[in-house]
């Protein structure tokens, strides 16, 4: 049978962050408010969605363009500036959110393979889809 200080002892004691035990409290340098204010938007493209930081790095089904020009996306769902959030239906009227072209490349190859057993019939097939890398420059809600 446990006595009363061996039962609070083991409430007061939880489990941090960090993996060690120790007083349920947030351990490290990590700013944020930085990620509480920061303005971002939902946007659709190529079919998805995508959250867009400015600063941040998408990578997107392939879209026509040169490397290094610019690229806007007008079909914005929902924006925020930080301290107040928009939403569209299902547009935003007048947002919009431009960026510039990194790179384009091919994804990871899949294998698409079909089979049916006793009919001798096996295809095998690899497949690479394009994307584009398009770093976010600004976020205008409207």
């Amino acid at each position: 049978m446990r006595s009363e200080r061996s039962r609070s002892s083991l409430v007061d004691v939880q489990p941090d962050f960090t993996g060690r035990r120790g007083p349920a409290i947030f351990k490290g340098s990590h700013d944020l408010t930085a990620f509480l204010i920061m303005s971002y938007a939902i946007i659709r493209t190529g079919g998805k969605q995508y959250r867009a930081e400015p600063g941040k790095t998408l990578r997107i089904p392939s879209l026509v363009g040169e490397q290094g020009s610019t690229v806007e996306f007008n079909e914005v769902l929902f924006g925020s500036d930080g301290k107040a959030a928009k939403t569209g239906v299902p547009m935003l009227k007048g947002a919009k959110v431009t960026g510039t072209i990194v790179k384009h490349g091919l994804g990871d190859k899949i294998v698409v393979f079909k089979f049916k057993r006793r009919k001798n019939y096996a295809r095998k097939q690899g497949h690479r889809q394009g994307f584009t890398e398009v770093r976010i420059n600004d976020i205008k809600l409207g």
